[in-house]
């Protein structure tokens, strides 16, 4: 079986800038792409 959420997170992250600058062009203004950093797992906080 595919593994689609592996997939999506690796296509993602390599093109994360890219997706940015066609999608979002007004906040990728703002990045600095040398600093993004990818987290490996999820962080959930309680917050309730």
């Amino acid at each position: 079986m595919i593994d689609h959420d592996r997939l999506f997170k690796e296509l993602l992250t390599t093109f994360f800038v890219e997706f940015l600058e066609l999608f979002f062009p007004e906040v990728a203004r703002y990045l600095e792409p040398s600093t993004l950093e990818f987290l490996d797992k999820e962080v959930f906080t309680d917050i309730t």
